[in-house]
């Protein structure tokens, strides 16, 4: 039996999976927390501890069919302005919320488009939330940049804010799949973005790519490698389509009948896997490559890598503060939403309120699963040991899991009583084996392919 007729023995092509960004996922945050817990767990975070911001700014000029973000098209300035208004204040509420002396060590702008926002309100916003919240030294400021909707006002304000890394968006550069997807954005254009922020000075530079999508083959998805190579990107996110359309409702413009098979997705991601560590990029958890001095590179091969809202990450903040309609903050005491409609937001927020709709409170139980199903994610490895060192006891409630997952697993996934093991050869299947110490139940409708 082959090691693809194994997968398949194994499930892989027939079951959706959580990303795991998160645990409890999202799919768990209900009314029940808000923004009264909300403040509470704002003023638990320690002093002396780092933390994360996220900013989100939901709007975009064009949008793209394949996105299933929290997005709204917009053709004006007009609600762009409006919503920075709403984001000042919500910083200004924040400030009274936190602790003194509080740093960050990461700011992150994400969306939708941020670069739509205008430069006088980059350079407000940024101000703002560096005076709230002073990003720690050696701390990172990174932007999520579309090539087609920054002019150079709006990069030298993000630069001149202390932008450190850039994350653009690429998706794929063939016409004929930029089309079926909505997103036109040419080489050419990529190219002279990225030559002019590394002239800057921002000097790190991720690509996002996404294979599965309509009419992707490998002769295309490696010509897009090939000139991302030149483009000589520190890192690289190949992230899977998640084709949704029952939840994201832009997608049901896709043409299903042109989405490649699962089988066809799954030869997609092994050969570029295959294509990337053969130009020198490390492979890091799932979906990510990075250079070998990269720091998530370094973080990968130290076991002090961590995942979080926005993928893999180097950063070691437990608590992570999202601002902006529907982002989602990780506090003390569990996960909060912000109101994901922005009108809803804003009303929250103008009347002087924090925006906090949903979420969930952490328990013992969800710690220590979060904490097993990170390492899972993020090492392929689940050491007992370690897990103790944080949960003491409590950590000896999963080996049932480790067991029935090696069980389950057992042509790809080893389990000596002390470390639960994902093998080279199976880690494709290293959702569904993180789902294993998932102890909610899973409704696959709302999740994408594990593969």
């Amino acid at each position: 039996m082959t090691q693809l007729d194994l997968l398949k023995q194994a499930g892989l092509f027939d079951v959706n999976a959580p990303r795991y960004t998160s645990y409890p996922t999202a799919t768990q945050f209900s009314a029940n927390i808000g923004a009264v817990e909300q403040a509470q767990w704002l003023a638990q975070l320690p002093p002396d501890d780092p933390v994360s911001l996220y900013v989100h700014v939901p709007f975009c000029e064009r949008l793209c069919w394949y996105c299933a973000c929290r997005t709204q098209g917009v053709r004006s300035a007009a609600p762009v302005v409006a919503y920075s208004q709403v984001l000042l204040a919500e910083i200004a509420k924040l400030a009274t919320q936190l602790p003194n002396g509080l740093r960050a060590s990461r700011l992150h702008f994400g969306g939708g488009t941020p670069t739509i926002l205008p430069p006088e309100l980059i350079a407000q916003l940024t101000t703002a939330l560096t005076t709230a919240v002073p990003l720690a030294p050696n701390g990172e400021f990174s932007v999520e940049i579309d090539p087609t909707a920054i002019d150079e006002a709006r990069m030298e304000a993000f630069i001149a804010a202390g932008m450190t890394r850039a994350s653009i968006g690429v998706q794929d550069f063939s016409p004929q799949v930029q089309q079926a997807i909505g997103r036109l954005q040419s080489f050419e254009i990529t190219s002279k973005i990225i030559t002019a922020l590394r002239k800057g000075g921002v000097n790190s530079i991720n690509v996002d790519l996404v294979y599965g999508l309509p009419h992707q083959d490998w002769a295309g998805l490696s010509a897009t490698l090939d000139q991302t190579l030149t483009l000589a990107p520190n890192r690289i996110a190949l992230f899977g389509y998640a084709h949704v359309p029952w939840m994201a409702k832009r997608q049901k413009m896709i043409e299903t009948d042109a989405l490649p098979g699962a089988e066809a997705r799954f030869d997609l991601a092994q050969r570029a896997t295959e294509m990337l560590q053969v130009h020198g990029y490390q492979a890091i958890g799932i979906d990510h490559f990075a250079r070998p001095d990269d720091a998530l590179s370094r973080a990968s091969n130290s076991k002090t890598l961590r995942r979080n809202f926005q993928g893999y990450t180097d950063d070691q903040a437990a608590s992570l503060i999202g601002l902006g309609a529907s982002s989602i903050s990780r506090l003390p005491g569990g996960f909060v939403q912000n109101e994901p409609i922005t009108a809803r937001y804003n009303a929250a927020i103008t009347g002087g309120n924090l925006a906090g709709a949903r979420g969930v409170a952490f328990g013992l139980d969800d710690r220590v699963r979060a904490r097993a199903i990170e390492m899972l994610m993020c090492d392929f490895a689940l050491s007992f040991d370690r897990l103790a060192a944080s949960f003491g006891d409590f950590a000896q409630s999963l080996l049932k899991n480790a067991e029935a997952a090696a069980r389950r697993y057992h042509e790809f996934v080893v389990f000596d009583g002390e470390t639960l093991a994902i093998l080279p050869a199976g880690r494709t299947l290293t959702r569904m084996v993180a789902q294993m110490f998932d102890s909610y139940a899973v409704d696959q409708t709302r999740h994408s392919s594990a593969v």
